[in-house]
């Protein structure tokens, strides 16, 4: 370039405001690099590796670029429902085997813990953003079942027939017994049904007896708090359930699993009173 055409671009340059890029060693300008921080945040524009210097204003080499520390989602003391599916990924994965229950316990703590040890990340037990991104890459987004396995699940609408009078209103969808007097819910629980061989039966009955302390005769097993409603089936109490959840079921009863309520509920339940068992 002659000293004539130098100059008339260093008089386009001042006029415009423009600046000219370096060319590197290929003889191509290149745009300063910007780098993507781990929150997302994008760093102050760095000059491209190789020349050996830094701009003013630029980020320090990437060697020692400063990385977002993991926030903390969840820890001991927190509720709720995101609560509740990390507690269902961690089921997926075998670290718990309770639950979940939507409360940041003990147990969820340690399960947590031993989830970032083996996988070498440190076991503070609480869920932070790169344990919870490992755990979702990992497992699948639980179903309404895995997130309420222990009960306490939101109860669907009641059947119409359950709006009046005294009835154990029971919903095979949402798995759950409403106890209603006269279209209002007195008291919800968990409950569990017959399999695809001994199916509870579907419809509209009435109890026509009690019995505190029922064993059954067919399988010489303990059915407390029974409430009997059609043939040998009934609503009572059962131990397997309480213990097991819904990997078993049950042989056509009505099963509950919360022996403090259903001891309630059947000093509250008269013979003649309505059930009504629906999907």
């Amino acid at each position: 370039m002659g000293r004539a055409t130098a100059a008339a671009v260093a008089v386009l340059v001042a006029l415009t405001g423009c600046t000219v890029q370096t060319p590197d060693g290929d003889g191509k300008g290149r745009s300063p690099v910007r780098i993507e921080l781990p929150d997302g945040t994008p760093s102050p524009a760095r000059s491209p590796a190789g020349d050996g210097q830094e701009r003013p204003g630029t980020a320090p080499p990437s060697g020692d670029t400063p990385r977002a520390a993991p926030r903390v989602l969840w820890s001991r003391g927190s509720t709720g429902r995101d609560v509740r599916e990390l507690q269902a990924r961690l089921r997926q994965v075998a670290w718990l085997f309770d639950g979940p229950t939507g409360t940041y316990d003990g147990a969820t703590e340690r399960a947590v813990s031993g989830f970032q040890g083996k996988r070498g990340l440190p076991r503070t037990g609480r869920t932070d953003t790169v344990t919870w991104e490992r755990l979702v890459g990992m497992t699948r987004e639980p179903g309404r079942w895995e997130l309420y396995l222990m009960g306490g699940q939101p109860a669907d609408p009641p059947d119409p027939r359950c709006l009046g009078g005294r009835v154990l209103c029971i919903d095979k969808t949402s798995r759950t017994l409403r106890w209603m007097v006269d279209g209002r819910t007195l008291s919800t629980m968990a409950v569990r049904f017959g399999s695809e061989y001994t199916p509870t039966r579907e419809g509209v009955f009435s109890v026509y007896w009690k019995s505190r302390d029922h064993v059954s005769t067919l399988y010489d097993s303990p059915m407390p708090y029974a409430m009997f409603f059609s043939g040998g089936q009934a609503v009572h109490f059962s131990a397997d359930f309480a213990a097991r959840g819904y990997a078993g079921a049950s042989h056509g009863c009505v099963n509950v699993r919360d022996e403090a309520a259903i001891a309630s509920l059947y000093a509250q339940v008269r013979n003649g009173d309505k059930v009504v068992v629906s999907w």
